[in-house]
């Protein structure tokens, strides 16, 4: 095995078990919680960005109107997804988080189409029917939309797509998301603090620990994963990612004993016959493609 494979099987392990890290701060507010991980991911990133001599470029991007846009949009869809995923694992909604990971790459083969006007193959037009026929027999099952589901496919997706423009760096564009961020997660902590409802160094030490780490703890998986998109093909990295919401999915069946119903299976296993559909006609699209130029 390659040392990328490591590294990107690192990356989404930790993000598979990034449920039981928020799911201890379960006492803490959504919204403190995520103003935490801004602030300490920014000085994380900063100090990274230091190390390595990047802050240059982050200061020269700054000068550029367009980059700066790019980057406030792609800052506010990181900013959405994290406080869903946030407010998802601690509110007993781990499962249908994974579902919202699961979902993600049928949304991206969507995205395709309405913004780079990508024309189907018939495979993966079925993988996309039979992925939606799951989300809207999981939306009746449930009797509601899976929203925290469908809000975690569409931010990250989107949030791809932005990073696709992006002329950045992963290190730079982090820390340029961060810093975008940065200033309304300190201004509101510290109106939390001021007001008494802030839960920094007033709750347990272990707790206070976990919030001061989390910027490092979102750091990591990142790091990881840039390295290892460097090293090993994306069509790799896409089968890797189902580490993640399939590791999500057991903890919250197996460890916090979310109910998982017949309806659920139902609903899940169609989206997961979609995706096996559609890394399957990807996989043999591309051998053919490779046997294909051999020959010629």
């Amino acid at each position: 095995m390659s040392k990328g494979f490591f590294y990107a099987l690192g990356a989404y392990l930790t993000w598979g078990f990034f449920p039981i890290y928020f799911k201890a701060l379960h006492e803490i507010p959504a919204l403190q919680i995520i103003g935490h991980r801004v602030v300490w991911s920014f000085l994380f990133f900063i100090l990274l960005a230091t190390v390595t001599k990047e802050l240059r470029a982050i200061r020269l991007a700054l000068k550029i109107r367009r980059t700066v846009i790019v980057y406030m949009i792609s800052a506010l869809l990181l900013g959405a997804n994290w406080l869903i995923y946030v407010y998802g694992v601690n509110s007993g909604f781990i499962v249908e988080t994974s579902l919202g990971y699961f979902i993600n790459p049928l949304f991206n083969v969507l995205l395709g189409i309405i913004f780079f006007r990508e024309r189907l193959r018939t495979w993966q037009w079925v993988a996309v029917g039979l992925g939606a026929v799951g989300v809207v027999y999981l939306t009746i099952s449930y009797g509601k939309l899976p929203w925290i589901a469908l809000g975690l496919a569409v931010s990250f997706g989107l949030y791809g797509y932005v990073k696709k423009i992006a002329p950045l760096s992963s290190v730079q564009g982090l820390t340029l998301e961060t810093g975008i961020l940065f200033l309304p997660a300190l201004a509101y902590l510290l109106v939390t603090q001021g007001s008494g409802e802030g839960a920094f160094g007033q709750v347990s030490w272990g707790v206070t620990l976990l919030m001061a780490g989390s910027g490092v703890i979102t750091a990591i998986p990142l790091i990881l994963f840039s390295s290892a998109a460097q090293l090993i093909p994306l069509s790799m990295l896409g089968l890797i990612q189902y580490v993640a919401p399939v590791c999500q999915f057991l903890i919250g069946v197996l460890i916090y004993n979310e109910p998982f119903t017949q309806a659920r299976l139902v609903g899940f296993s169609a989206i997961w016959v979609a995706l096996a559909i559609l890394v399957g006609e990807g996989f043999l699209r591309r051998r053919g493609a490779q046997t294909a130029s051999v020959k010629s």
